[in-house]
């Protein structure tokens, strides 16, 4: 799992590549017969090369004179605040960017032509227009912005716009994975957004109404948090160099002109979507939410701790970063040195035989190890659901204690207050872990091959016990409350508790599943699958 069971999906959640290739595999043969041959990417000769603010022009920006205040009280340590309500990281990036004076660097897996992807690509557009430059890197197969309005945006002087890993074929992109797999099979799955080069937001969320709770349908609950300080420039250092990897393609050399008028197209639709109800909320978020005004005043109420930037090498999306550069091995060395307590929080939790190895170690050695990932019906990958069940067995055996997010919180108590990790009708994306009550990852790294081999992921290592022991008591007194234990009986078969107040209720099935769904999980296990999980 940890060396080769821990990454993230390959393609946006509810289609990643895996899935996606799976899907469209006919009609991917079918444009490759008509398209009759296959087109080559542009050379990267001769592209521009850009970096990060330096800090000394960083320093004379509002935020940077601000943040340079509040770092000169703590030496060497960074400022941290947690962003687990998703209106308040939906507001936390616009007025981020409202904020900016000088740079923006932005680097997502998806971008969703949605309510809230619409009222973010506006926020880096209007900060074009006051003359602040933007950076902006795509995952392509993540991106779901349209090629014109991509094209449009880097066509304005102050906007640049790169595609990580792009596909040749524009209108059949699918089309990669039959003439071009070792390559697009390779995603970018980093996540930062990052303001002067003095303030950054990393964590698992993408950008798209599914993950600030902008819509009706599954919700996927997460985490993110705002850093100032040393590790803002290791993200920006980072953020180089994905920009100028082998991997990164200008738009201009992909894409032909955009559209006349397309820029002010966006500007319409924006004014549009704001007088929309189901706008209505994030609108008074930006109204009322003070944790950017907070953080300009220096009042904003931050945990400070020795923070690292963990990353891959952006090589990895050739297939050419060595072994020693995955984030992986990183961790999987982290994880190892676990003397007390593992708390794991993964949406998409596919073990492999390597990972289960690593746990019951652990829990041999008497570390209590948690983990929390979704339920079956909880899931938005069912296939991912079945990479990680065939290892339950294993893991309850060796002592590991197994925890699966319910669909919703129907079944908690009505006076509970939400948990950082549930909403209602929610799907955990989160990707966290604390170890010893001690330290904290927080990032896009999740514990499944994909993450573990092909995407890139990064993340904050953060040592500090009061954040470390809230998601160690979030497993002890919330966690229960919305989620099943899976349990082994003294025949070896699988049972599911859920606990509403002081009454639990068994599952001798997947809660909440019908038999076909548990079937399709059974066969899918049988497939030897999970290395693209």
């Amino acid at each position: 799992m940890l060396s080769n069971a821990v990454p993230s999906k390959a393609m946006p959640s509810k289609s990643t590549p895996t899935f996606g290739v799976a899907a469209s595999l006919f009609g991917s043969l079918f444009s490759m017969a008509l398209l009759g041959g296959c087109s080559s990417l542009p050379s990267l000769e001769d592209r521009s090369h850009t970096s990060a603010l330096p800090l000394a022009e960083a320093t004379e920006t509002q935020l940077g004179q601000a943040a340079s205040e509040r770092t000169a009280q703590h030496p060497g340590v960074s400022g941290l605040y947690l962003l687990d309500d998703p209106r308040i990281a939906f507001a936390a990036r616009a007025l981020l960017a409202q904020a900016a004076e000088r740079t923006l660097d932005v680097q997502y897996y998806i971008w969703e032509d949605d309510l809230t992807g619409t009222l973010l690509i506006q926020a880096l557009f209007d900060a074009a227009r006051r003359n602040v430059r933007v950076r902006l890197l795509l995952d392509d197969l993540g991106n779901s912005l349209s090629d014109n309005l991509l094209a449009a945006l880097s066509e304005h002087p102050n906007i640049e716009v790169r595609l990580f890993n792009p596909f040749k074929h524009r209108n059949f992109k699918y089309l990669g994975f039959v003439t071009d797999f070792s390559r697009t099979n390779r995603r970018m799955h980093n996540k930062s957004f990052t303001v002067d080069n003095q303030a950054t937001i990393v964590g698992g969320r993408n950008i798209g109404d599914e993950y600030f709770g902008a819509t009706d349908g599954a919700l996927f609950s997460d985490l993110d948090v705002l850093a100032i300080g040393p590790v803002v420039q290791e993200v920006s250092e980072d953020f180089d160099h994905y920009w100028a990897s082998g991997s990164a393609y200008p738009v201009d050399r992909l894409l032909p002109a955009a559209s006349s008028g397309t820029l002010d197209d966006l500007s319409s639709r924006t004014a549009h979507i704001k007088q929309q109800p189901a706008a209505r909320k994030y609108i008074e978020a930006l109204e009322e939410n003070r944790t950017v005004t907070l953080l300009l005043s220096g009042e904003l109420d931050l945990v400070w701790a020795p923070t690292k930037l963990l990353s891959d090498d952006p090589a990895k999306g050739l297939g050419e970063a060595p072994r020693k550069n995955h984030l992986i091995d990183q961790i999987s060395g982290i994880i190892r040195d676990s003397e007390r307590s593992l708390d794991i929080v993964s949406g998409y939790f596919v073990p492999t035989r390597r990972g289960t190895q690593l746990l019951t170690d652990l829990a041999d050695r008497g570390v209590k190890v948690n983990v929390l990932t979704n339920s079956l019906a909880a899931t938005d990958v069912a296939m991912v659901h079945a990479g990680y069940a065939k290892w339950r067995k294993p893991l309850l055996k060796a002592g590991v204690s197994l925890f699966e997010m319910q669909s919703s919180v129907k079944n908690a108590p009505p006076s509970a207050s939400p948990a950082p990790f549930s909403s209602s009708s929610s799907s955990l994306h989160a990707k966290t872990f604390a170890l010893d009550g001690e330290t904290l990852f927080i990032g896009s790294f999740n514990f499944d091959p994909r993450s573990a081999t092909f995407n890139t992921e990064l993340g904050f290592l953060i040592e500090d016990p009061s954040v470390a022991q809230a998601l160690n008591r979030t497993f002890e007194e919330k966690i229960p409350a919305r989620a099943y234990q899976v349990k082994l009986d003294d025949e070896g078969d699988l049972y599911w508790l859920s606990r509403v107040d002081s009454q639990t209720r068994r599952y001798d099935t997947e809660p909440d599943t019908s038999w076909w769904k548990r079937q399709s999980v059974k066969f899918f296990a049988l497939l030897p699958i999970d290395w693209l999980l």
